[in-house]
């Protein structure tokens, strides 16, 4: 069966299962040229099973895929089978050899005669940057250039290679803003040039900036198929959750607000760390949700990070409910009921190797002391109530962390901090790269913890969300407060004017 008219690829009723999980239930995807198509769903809908079994590292159960230029169905094995029928993937964490140079990379592992010519090398890698308009040169070395140029590169080598079909797994989530464009300048460039694009990212807006259609998954089923503006975010929302979702705004009314004493929990006074933030002042209330907002390096996590002493503090005092206590490391933090859940849950949170059990009782094992173990009963007491209070999607206690979606990964590391009873609890982009519904989640329960409260400090790349989930906002630009906004001046506008330092253009 050959693939419809300007179609590029066809999954026709693909099924894929594990013991105990089916992941993809009868699925159809197409794709067409110079198309750019998103892949949306909440973690465990499927979206990365059905990537591994178009790029051959699963093999389905049932189904089959079709190619343009092919009479029959294409067996796909392999990721070598993948890429040489025209296949090319870019994932999120770069693979590329950041020891070689960018011209090595784009020709490593594709046969000896390239290699062997420097010459010719570098000149064809030179004439496929200039003509992709990627800000890099054969002869630099690939650990010189940015995270977003980096991805030009792994994208470059996909092209040369002649891919018809080339799968962006979250290529954006470790970009800032100016690298964002670049990156949908060159993948509308592809466009033009009859590439389809299958990108796969928790982004809407950029969904919304770049892509033609977008396909939804829900539960390893296809829950349908969208030409971009037959598609109101809200309705994608609701389409990704299987149920209805009017307004993202009612997450606050569901909460009642702290009703308690006005008191302040946690101040600080010209704290100052190692990291190179200024000095700054600041306080947060009990039941008080407040966070820091700024652009990508303006210094709003370095602020969190002095406060838990995970960076070195240099100068300032710390009161904790008005009375001067001296924090220099984070287990001082810990010991005065402060929790943080840092920004990259990979690098500073998961112990990949470590069970779900182990990841959740690993901080109040800290405060308890190592020589004084919990005892496995507690153990299980602990993760199973946590893993029913936050709804985490794993098999059992004893899997392996890292055998767990993202989402469940930032769950897990919630539960660890939670089971310590914090007083003030730091969330540094606790949503980041996690599903639209996890992210709805974790946004009530911050506000249901402050209710009871807890004092709570949200951080958010996405300023919609901290308006949604904050009473408060401290603003950052170049590393110092530049001011505070709360009630009224709570407004996108407004936070943007602040950063800016001024009136808006």
């Amino acid at each position: 069966m050959p693939v419809k008219e300007n179609a590029v690829l066809e999954m026709k009723n693909i099924h894929k299962s594990f013991p105990g999980v089916r992941a993809l239930d009868g699925v159809d995807f197409s794709l067409c040229e110079g198309e750019i198509h998103a892949l949306m769903g909440e973690n465990g809908a499927g979206k990365s099973t059905l990537i591994k079994v178009l790029t051959g590292v699963y093999e389905k159960d049932e189904g089959d895929i079709f190619l343009k230029g092919h009479d029959k169905a294409v067996a796909i094995r392999s990721p070598q089978d993948a890429q040489n029928l025209g296949i090319s993937t870019v994932y999120q964490e770069i693979t590329l050899c950041p020891n070689l140079t960018v011209a090595e990379n784009m020709y490593i592992g594709r046969g000896k005669s390239k290699l062997t010519k420097w010459r010719k090398m570098n000149a064809d890698a030179d004439r496929i940057l200039e003509n992709l308009g990627i800000p890099a040169k054969a002869n630099q070395q690939l650990s010189d250039c940015s995270i977003a140029v980096q991805q030009m590169v792994a994208i470059a080598r996909a092209v040369d290679m002649d891919c018809k079909v080339l799968i962006l797994d979250e290529p954006t989530s470790s970009l800032d803003e100016s690298e964002v464009e670049k990156l949908f300048g060159l993948m509308k460039d592809l466009r033009a040039r009859g590439v389809g694009i299958i990108f796969v990212t928790h982004f809407l807006d950029q969904v919304y900036e770049v892509c033609d259609k977008i396909t939804v998954l829900r539960d390893g089923r296809l829950v349908g198929e969208y030409v971009i503006e037959d598609l109101p975010r809200v309705k994608l929302v609701a389409k990704m959750l299987g149920k209805e979702l009017d307004d993202m705004e009612e997450i606050k009314d569901e909460n009642q607000m702290y009703k308690g004493p006005d008191e302040r929990v946690i101040e600080v006074e010209g704290l100052q760390s190692d990291a190179g933030i200024k000095p700054f002042d600041f306080y947060i209330k009990k039941g008080e949700v407040n966070g820091f907002t700024g652009l990508l390096g303006s210094g709003r996590s370095e602020c969190v990070r002095a406060i838990f002493a995970a960076d070195k503090v240099v100068a300032g005092t710390v009161k904790k409910n008005g009375k001067a206590v001296k924090i220099t490391k984070p287990l001082d933090a810990m010991k005065n009921g402060i929790a943080y859940l840092p920004e990259d849950r990979k690098r500073d949170g998961i112990v990949g190797d470590l069970s779900v059990r182990d990841n959740i009782i690993l901080a109040a094992q800290v405060l308890r002391g190592f020589f004084r173990p919990f005892s496995k009963a507690e153990a299980n007491k602990f993760a199973d109530e946590y893993i029913k209070l936050l709804e985490i999607k794993t098999a059992s206690a004893d899997t392996p962390i890292k055998s767990l979606s993202g989402g469940n990964q930032q769950k897990v590391i919630l539960a660890r901090w939670l089971l310590t009873h914090p007083e003030y609890l730091i969330l540094d982009e606790p949503t980041r790269g996690i599903d639209i519904g996890t992210k709805i989640e974790i946004q009530k329960l911050v506000l249901k913890l402050a209710s009871e409260g807890m004092s709570v400090t949200f951080i958010s790349s996405e300023t919609d969300e901290m308006l949604r989930t904050c009473s408060r906002l401290v603003v950052m630009r170049d590393r110092k407060v530049v001011g505070e906004l709360s009630k009224d001046e709570l407004t996108q506008s407004k936070v943007m004017e602040t950063i800016a330092g001024g009136g808006m253009e």
